[in-house]
């Protein structure tokens, strides 16, 4: 089955998606609760960061437990309930696994199986992921590798257990029903053995290793076995590098970061969407589209700051945004990103047009902001649990408080405020959904005028986006969706129309 190829996947940060028990944490009853919700907007999978029993040093993603569930989310029968659930409603589910990592308080690293994971005598000059030294010294003075942070020791993949032992949590998840999984961070897991110093001009000791691919061969092969699918996070600038990892034995597909971190800009954003496609056709691995996930600044507000670009090291508190004209923007954006060839990924709240939120410095749990020494704002604004309904804190979530806290003047981005409103931008994404399914085949670009991206699918539809300062005439054919309304027939500013072919 190739349904991940044109897919649309939904992205569930469990603790911000809905509260099934009233105590401020989002969990799996929650989500259950909610499915006849997911089923509508039109995605076809759900993708879950992790939901495994962990010491909350990095939002789940430092891992004790594989084959469980973290108590504050539910149980591993409830796990399997819903997958089974999500699965009557047309929603297959995508685990996450984090590779790179587990946590301190993992079995391995408690019971001093030193042998699985880098230890030396002495620092040597990697940074971490996080900020600082990536080395932390134990008492009887040697230093264990951490790329983030300290709770999270990095495993040494050059032990045969370490292969083992993912592998067969592959197969554990595959068994209960899981369609893929979501591999975190997936070009750091393997190491220069010697553990050298980064020098520039020579290979990286520790990203995008060669040996990498041989471990996503064998993980390839059991997921094929039961039918399953396997995503890369990579983050990697070289696209010729990067469509390595979508050979036909390796990944289906990954993440496409260049697209999300692009300004809202024709020429940049073209640039894009050209290279994208370039990188995977060689390999006839399908491109995917995303705009914003749990680690990065949600688009409504990167897009009305002076500055659209998204980059980890320039993110700051305390900057302004015309939040009007990045919803604006990032309607335009959810259409643009839609009718392109490839699988498109939504994360929760984007469909609410949700704006990132400045989070109360006493209320801020991630580990980048304290690392960073509190410069960077960290990423809890955009991981504010979902508003569902009310006028006021928390918002139909759960109960108050909320593990993070809510802003006040959410009232009108609930899902019951638009629900059914015309033009809402949870009824924009419901539209775009379903009507994608119409969008088939290869793209080709028609001639725009400077500031326009315009193109036409193989197999139906067309999609024009105006990135110009003036109204424009649209490309013939008739209008299936716009993300705001023609002015007498024209296309405004900051806009994406749709039409049938000619």
């Amino acid at each position: 089955m190739t349904w991940w190829r044109s897919a649309a996947i939904y992205q569930i940060y469990p603790r911000s998606f809905a509260d099934g028990n009233a105590d401020g944490v989002g969990d799996l009853a929650g989500v259950r609760a909610r499915l006849p919700y997911l089923a509508s907007l039109g995605v076809d999978a759900l993708w879950f960061n992790p939901w495994y029993p962990s010491s909350g040093a990095d939002g789940g993603y430092d891992v004790i437990d594989y084959r469980d569930i973290d108590p504050v989310y539910g149980t591993l029968a409830e796990a399997e309930k819903l997958i089974a659930e999500a699965r009557e409603f047309g929603l297959r589910t995508i685990v996450d696994i984090v590779p790179n990592h587990v946590s301190h308080l993992h079995p391995w690293f408690v019971n001093g199986r030193r042998e699985l994971f880098w230890f030396r005598d002495r620092p040597n000059n990697w940074k971490s992921e996080f900020g600082g030294s990536p080395w932390t010294q134990l008492p009887d003075g040697s230093w264990y590798l951490h790329l983030f942070t300290a709770e999270q020791p990095d495993v040494n993949w050059t032990h045969p257990l370490v292969r083992a032992e993912h592998e067969d949590v592959l197969r554990f998840w595959f068994d209960r029903g899981a369609a893929g999984v979501r591999i975190d961070s997936a070009v750091l897991p393997v190491k220069d053995p010697l553990l050298p110093d980064q020098v520039d001009g020579e290979p990286h000791p520790f990203v995008d290793r060669d040996e990498l691919h041989d471990i996503y061969r064998s993980w390839r092969a059991i997921a094929e076995s039961y039918g399953a699918i396997l995503i890369g996070e990579l983050w990697l600038p070289d696209a010729s590098r990067f469509a390595k990892y979508l050979r036909p034995d390796e990944l289906h597909t990954a993440f496409n970061f260049d697209f999300l971190a692009c300004p809202w800009d024709a020429a940049r954003l073209r640039a894009s969407i050209d290279t994208t496609l370039a990188a995977h056709a060689p390999v006839d691995a399908p491109a995917t589209w995303v705009l914003s996930n749990h680690d990065v600044t949600r688009v409504v507000t990167r897009y009305g700051r002076a500055d659209t670009s998204f980059s980890f090291g320039a993110k700051r508190a305390g900057v302004w945004s015309d939040v009007a004209l990045g919803t604006r923007r990032a309607r335009a954006a959810a259409l643009l990103a839609m009718a392109l060839p490839g699988a498109v990924y939504v994360y929760q709240g984007e469909e609410l047009g949700l704006p990132e939120y400045e989070v109360p410095a006493d209320a801020i749990r991630d580990p980048m902001h304290f690392r960073s020494g509190g410069v960077d704002p960290g990423r809890d604004g955009c991981r504010i649990p979902l508003p569902w309904s009310g006028a006021s804190p928390p918002y139909g979530f759960g109960s108050t408080p909320t593990w993070l806290p809510q802003p006040d003047g959410w009232e009108g981005l609930t899902v019951e405020a638009q629900d059914g409103a015309p033009d809402s931008m949870l009824n924009l994404y419901r539209g775009g959904l379903h009507l994608r399914r119409a969008f088939g085949g290869g793209m080709a670009w028609r001639d725009a005028p400077p500031g326009v991206l315009s193109f036409a699918r193989a197999q139906g539809g067309s999609c024009t986006t105006n990135l110009s300062s003036t109204p424009i005439p649209l490309p013939p054919g008739e209008l299936l969706l716009s993300s705001v309304p023609l002015e007498d027939g024209l296309l405004p500013p900051d806009a994406t129309a749709w039409l049938t072919p000619a």
